[in-house]
Formats: C-alpha cells, sequence, structure tokens
C-alpha cells in the first residue's frame, strides 16, 4: 500500500517530498491512512481515503456534498474569528482541482490536512468530552443552516426514513428466508406494537411541520475531534454521511451510542441501559448550540427522537437477522440478534425514563 499511495498522492496538490504513510483510525468503512511529507526542514501529515463506492455508490456526488458543506462551514468560521485549518476538515484539491481523484483501478480517493493537536476517543474517559462533542454536531447543524444553492445530495437513500425500515422488516418476516421467525417471536412482537412510532417524524418532515435540515447522520463521539489539552471539541469529520434530514435523526443517534451503559453486542442485557448522566451532557451540549434556532416541534421530540433511533437501529439488526446476516459484518452466531436485544433493551428503558429524558431537555432548552 505505500507503494500505491506513493503514487496516488502525485495526483494532489500536496507540497513537498513523500517520506511515509500507514493505516489511520478505527473506521470500518473507508480505508484510511496518514502520510507525512517533507516540507523544507519540517513534516507536514495529511489524511488519504479510499472511498468505499460499495456502500457510498455515488462517489461523484457524495464528494460535491463535502467539497460544498466544507467549503461553506470555512466561510463562516473565517467570518466569526474562528480557525478554518482547524475547526473543519480542508480537502486538497487534485492536480485538475477535482475535489476527489479517480484511479484507472476504478478506486476514488482523495485527501485532507491533517488536524494536529487533536485526537478522537472510541469510548467516553471525560463526561466533558460528551458535551464537547454534542456541542459541537450542534454546531455543526448550525453553520450549514444557511447553506446556498440546491437540496444536498442523499448518499445513501432513505437512510433514517424509519418507516420504510419498519416495512423492510414485515416483508423479511412474511419472506422468512432462514426460518428464523419462530426463534424470534418476542423480538418481532415487540416491533410490531411500536409500529405507529415509525411514521412520526417522517410524516411531520413530509407536512412540513419538521424543517428539513443538513445534519450529520454518523454522530458518534469518535467523529469529533477534541483538543489535546483543552478537550473541547475541534472539528466534526466523517462527512461521508451528510445530507438532508431531521436535526432529530443527530441528536436521536447520539443518545442511542452516547448514553448508552453497555456495548451494542452485549450478550448480557443486565448491562444493558440508558445512562441519565449522559444523557444530561447530552442534551445540554446540543441545546447550547442549537437552542437558538430548533423550532418548538423539534426540542419537544428531542427525547422521542433518542427512542425512535434506537428503535430503528435494533429493527435494522433484526430484519438483518432474519434474511440471514447480508448487510452487517457478523463475528458470531446470532450476533445480529444480540445487537437487536441490546438496542431493544435500550428503547424499552427509555420509555421508561422518558418523564426524567423530557425534564431534563425543559432544564436546558
Amino acid at each position: 500500500m505505500k507503494h500505491e499511495l506513493k503514487e496516488i498522492v502525485k495526483h494532489f496538490q500536496l507540497p513537498g517530498d513523500f517520506l511515509e504513510a500507514a493505516p489511520y483510525g478505527s473506521g470500518h468503512i473507508n480505508d484510511t491512512y496518514a502520510s507525512r511529507f517533507g516540507v523544507g526542514p519540517g513534516v507536514v501529515r495529511y489524511i488519504h481515503q479510499r472511498i468505499n463506492h460499495t456502500v457510498f455508490t455515488a462517489p461523484e456526488k457524495l464528494m460535491e456534498n463535502i467539497a460544498r458543506v466544507t467549503f461553506h462551514a470555512r466561510k463562516q468560521i473565517i467570518a466569526r474569528g474562528g480557525d478554518p485549518q482547524r475547526e473543519t476538515l480542508t480537502l486538497i484539491p487534485t492536480v485538475d482541482g477535482n475535489s476527489f481523484y479517480h484511479s484507472p483501478a476504478g478506486d476514488y480517493w482523495r485527501t485532507y490536512v491533517f488536524i494536529e493537536g487533536a485526537q478522537t476517543y472510541d469510548q467516553v474517559v471525560d463526561l466533558r468530552h460528551v458535551y464537547s462533542a454534542n456541542k459541537a454536531f450542534g454546531d455543526f447543524q448550525k453553520l450549514l443552516s444557511d447553506l446556498p444553492g440546491a437540496r444536498l445530495h442523499e448518499t445513501i437513500a432513505g437512510f433514517h426514513h424509519t418507516r420504510s425500515r419498519f416495512e423492510a422488516f414485515i416483508k423479511a418476516v412474511e419472506a422468512d428466508t432462514q426460518n428464523r421467525a419462530a426463534s424470534v417471536k418476542n423480538e418481532i412482537d415487540f416491533a410490531l406494537a411500536r409500529a405507529a412510532d415509525t411514521s412520526v417524524i417522517v410524516d411531520l418532515l413530509a407536512r412540513g411541520a419538521l424543517p428539513e435540515r443538513i445534519t450529520h447522520n454518523d454522530t458518534k463521539l469518535n467523529n469529533v475531534m477534541l483538543d489535546d489539552l483543552t478537550g473541547e471539541a475541534v472539528c466534526v469529520i466523517d462527512l461521508d454521511t451528510v445530507m438532508p434530514g431531521s436535526a432529530l435523526y443527530d441528536f436521536g443517534d447520539s443518545v442511542r451510542i452516547g448514553a448508552a451503559t453497555a456495548a451494542e453486542d452485549e450478550r448480557n442485557l443486565d448491562k444493558v441501559g440508558v445512562s441519565l448522566d449522559l444523557f444530561d451532557r447530552l442534551a445540554h451540549g446540543y441545546l447550547d448550540a442549537t437552542r437558538e434556532f430548533l423550532t418548538p416541534a423539534e426540542t419537544r421530540l428531542l427525547p422521542f427522537s433518542a427512542k425512535l433511533m434506537t428503535f430503528e437501529c435494533g429493527l435494522r439488526f433484526l430484519t438483518d437477522h432474519l434474511r440471514g446476516d447480508v448487510y452487517f459484518k457478523t463475528h458470531r452466531p446470532n450476533h445480529n440478534l444480540d445487537r437487536c436485544r441490546t438496542q431493544f433493551k435500550m428503547t424499552a428503558e427509555m420509555e421508561r425514563k422518558m418523564e426524567e429524558m423530557e425534564a431534563i431537555i425543559k432544564r436546558y432548552r
């Protein structure tokens, strides 16, 4: 790969001499590498990514989104006196002036400036990070709230269209291609009992009762770079799923991931739950960034969105289990079923704690 990268980077506007490159980060979709270039007496680092065009089937449109979003964010950051080299991803153009390089092998490559003095965390090590990361996701929405021009492309169509996810689940139950439905009757009944929830946000969006916004759609802690010294958020990364959606999708998914008390595939359900302390930090950070522009309807539905995004994820795991594990990678028998059960356990716990979650939102709105 070092030899291949040495050839790939020649197609980008990178000063200096290529020294080395190595795999970087913990992402599972794209192939990511960090390189070092000798520039005069110093060294400059860059991030190079090979886009997974099996997952993202229209890389050209994806990169058009990213180029538009980062260009607009850069202007906004400069206008408010920030540091655009650290506070947004900076694309390095190709020698032809494009945002990506399409290689003869059919691969799509992009290059970013490496953001120094900051890092990502796969696990919470400090509650301040939870606040900072979710404030960053709120700031990201705010930065892009006035993006001019045409609607962004949907990089994954229907990604959070929960009703469509539910309809796909029903079809999987009816087909039962793997003869697994009888063994997961409890999970199927759990899902069927919440059918009405799946239409709430998509119907409100369709009626214009909720505004469509530009959303990140992958609001994990490790998609925010945090400053090594202050612990404060520096930059939101992984922009492949930035597209039109609801602000509720981003908040809800951040709670699903960030307030969980156990791993997504934990088999001991006694360990699985929702931490109200973590929810408090998530909500405080997010609302500190967004309370001025969220509508009353959006704010009211924030706790519900956490339940809905958790239920949607569990539904997707259950659907894949019924289909024979064709979408999510599995590493043991019934892996997707284990994942489904953690999400459904969290959904049920959020239902029990809904009043407390609503009280936390009221405290910070």
